[in-house]
């Protein structure tokens, strides 16, 4: 079971994952090394699965996001692995989720504008057969959050 100083831990870490653990410790009122114990626990139990650098789209010239929402006329294994294969091969897909309702699946791509759409299109095409795809510019992010919501653990 977590606690509210784990919760608060976790919700820092999401902030700031290079934030000093004394830091933290202050913030939570631990000793560092209760402090570090914690991150080792919550790490060793599979609470925290990583950390990675976010980088600033603009400048890594990825301004453009396409949401692409895929219909398949298939819903065979075979296909299913074909279609997990294809869309890990293409590094501009950085999201896919299955959806129910008219859609299969919604793809989340970052391009460097949205002439470059078409060359994923093509590569998705030259590896899978669809149904029926449809693309959508993204126009603002109004909100953008990798952390994830802790009150709920």
């Amino acid at each position: 079971m977590l606690d509210d100083r784990d919760r608060k831990l976790l919700a820092l870490l999401q902030e700031n994952a290079d934030i000093p653990a004394a830091e933290i410790a202050e913030t939570l009122s631990l000793s560092p090394s209760a402090c570090s114990r914690r991150i080792a626990r919550l790490k060793a139990e599979g609470y925290i699965t990583g950390s990675m650098a976010l980088l600033d789209r603009k400048k890594i010239n990825l301004p453009t996001t396409i949401f692409l929402l895929v219909r398949t006329g298939r819903h065979s294994k075979n296909w299913l692995d074909e279609f997990h294969t294809a869309v890990n091969a293409i590094p501009e897909i950085v999201e896919v989720h299955r959806l129910t309702g008219n859609f299969d699946y919604i793809l989340k791509l970052v391009l460097p504008n949205v002439e470059y759409y078409d060359t994923v299109y093509k590569q998705l095409l030259k590896r899978m057969e669809m149904y029926d795809m449809s693309a959508y510019i993204s126009m603002e992010t109004v909100k953008l959050s990798p952390g994830l919501p802790t009150r709920h653990i």
